[in-house]
């Protein structure tokens, strides 16, 4: 098994050169090298999130998956996890919260925090609810994808994640976002239908906005900040 300790001395490889460029073969043996305890996919439940729920439910049915959320989602991003839930009603979906209520958050840090520290929102919001989610895992799934940004152009198909300790399994590194939308389109998947107004990259409400055709996919996150990461993917 590759964990965190041991990353040096065991690192498979897999070939892209199949339909899925690697997606079906990285994550067959996730699931077979990892019990169920052991690995959850981490899922934002966008246009990656689909393709790769899809993908996973083929190799593990039953497999866990947490949501991160933060109470600051658009209506959308639940009615697409209301979706997924009635297509694949054996997935273990856990929709984790904060430990700060937003209530709480504004009596602690001041009204609109993503306004004034996206960096502590997100922190308080995202990362730590992941961090207790990861706690008990050796490894965990991300829909991150190397054309995604130049941020993410270096991830490969297993990562050593510094930050949570564990090894983070990318399947869809060598997915273009045409191939994201021919599968979603393919397998008449459900998706986020603020994909459809502009938004390739949609996290919550305060923070994102639509973009244009000729912008990266993660254009509309945190615009005007400077922040391009909520911090799950940074050491």
């Amino acid at each position: 098994m590759v964990t965190y300790e041991n990353w040096r001395e065991i690192s498979p490889s897999f070939s892209s050169e199949n339909q899925s460029k690697g997606a079906h073969a990285v994550l067959e043996w996730a699931y077979r090298t990892y019990s169920a305890d052991e690995i959850i996919y981490a899922s934002s439940f966008g246009a990656e999130a689909v393709v790769l729920i899809d993908l996973i439910q083929e190799v593990k049915s039953d497999a866990q998956i947490v949501f991160l959320d933060t109470d600051l989602h658009f209506p959308e991003t639940y009615k697409v996890i209301e979706q997924i839930e009635e297509r694949y009603p054996a997935l273990q979906i856990e929709k984790r919260k904060p430990r700060l209520t937003l209530e709480q958050q504004a009596a602690a840090h001041g009204t609109a925090l993503w306004k004034r520290d996206p960096g502590l929102c997100c922190q308080i919001r995202k990362v730590e609810p992941l961090r207790e989610a990861l706690t008990p895992k050796n490894a965990w799934i991300s829909g991150l994808r190397r054309e995604q940004s130049p941020t993410r152009a270096g991830t490969n198909f297993l990562n050593r994640d510094d930050k949570f300790q564990n090894i983070k399994i990318c399947p869809l590194i060598h997915w273009t976002w045409e191939d994201v939308w021919n599968h979603i389109r393919t397998r008449a998947l459900p998706y986020n239908e603020l994909h459809d107004q502009g938004y390739p990259s949609i996290g919550c409400f305060p923070c994102t906005q639509a973009v244009g055709t000729d912008g990266d996919s993660r254009a509309g996150r945190w615009a005007g900040s400077g922040k391009t990461e909520c911090g799950l993917h940074t050491n």
